[in-house]
């Protein structure tokens, strides 16, 4: 069966995770402490407003800077922005909420991370 995928934004809080989606013409919200908890009450909203089958639905997920680095908390900040060509304490700036990144320099950090992904999967252990 097919996938609907639906753009979820992720935005990060003190201690949760709000979300929202857009769907017809209706926008749904809710907060949780952990994204996949976010992505199941989203989905019981629009099993109960929409009629969908949760089983059917795919988020693809729109981090802002503050809850990419709170849910990918591994990744070191430093790092990110010295390989995004980033001031770090900007980087930090954003990811703390006290400045907000223009396009441009969301989508440099969008591309690093995609990047180091791409890294990653490259790497293989052996024992």
């Amino acid at each position: 069966m097919a996938k609907l995928k639906i753009e979820m934004i992720i935005e990060g809080g003190a201690h949760e995770f709000s979300g929202r989606i857009n769907f017809g013409d209706n926008l749904i919200v809710d907060h949780a402490a952990t994204v996949a908890e976010l992505e199941q009450k989203l989905k019981t909203l629009l099993k109960d407003f929409e009629d969908l089958d949760p089983d059917t639905i795919q988020f693809e997920h729109l981090y802002d800077v503050y809850a990419l680095f709170q849910h990918f908390d591994y990744l070191n900040m430093s790092k990110v922005a010295q390989r995004a060509g980033i001031n770090p304490g900007l980087l930090r700036q954003y990811a703390s909420q006290v400045k907000y990144p223009s396009k441009k320099q969301a989508k440099k950090i969008e591309d690093t991370i995609h990047a180091l992904a791409d890294d990653m999967m490259k790497a293989f252990l052996f024992a």
